[in-house]
């Protein structure tokens, strides 16, 4: 996971990047979650690797930005994909609940990368969550983050 979620992400941006600012266009559009806002105990290295995530597109959109190229850092909540059918937690209730379509969680990236927005949290509740771990000590959202993992 820390290989696909860090290495090859990385990887790939120095790959494209160097064209890109030589071309002063192109954009770059990184699959974050609102897991990167808090730890996560009980999914400890997932939530890690998303931290990376958005903490390298957020660097990358303000050293790019004066080549004209775009990094956004899409930070989508719960959505409705086969993954959680693979990861075995598509049948949980309460994620039921609050996942929202991928359709919707595609459009706001995409939005967001041309609007050149650096980061984008998709759905309210998924807005209001990542910005509440600001607001409580590391402690307690750890906590809340673990019970809410198991």
């Amino acid at each position: 996971m820390i290989d696909l979620n860090c290495g090859v992400l990385a990887e790939l941006c120095r790959a494209v990047l160097p064209q890109m600012i030589e071309r002063r266009s192109g954009g770059i559009l990184n699959v974050a979650s609102t897991a990167a806002f808090q730890p996560g105990p009980g999914m400890a290295v997932y939530y890690a690797t998303k931290a990376f995530v958005l903490s390298l597109s957020e660097a990358l959109h303000e050293e790019t930005k004066p080549y004209g190229v775009k990094v956004s850092a899409l930070c989508p909540g719960p959505t409705r994909t086969e993954f959680g059918d693979i990861a075995g937690f598509s049948k949980s209730a309460a994620l039921t609940r609050v996942s929202m379509d991928a359709e919707p969680v595609v459009r706001k990236g995409l939005e967001a990368l041309e609007a050149n927005k650096a980061v984008v949290i998709t759905g309210a509740l998924n807005r209001a969550v990542a910005f509440s771990t600001r607001l409580a000590p590391r402690s307690i959202a750890r906590k809340i983050a673990g019970a809410l993992n198991l």
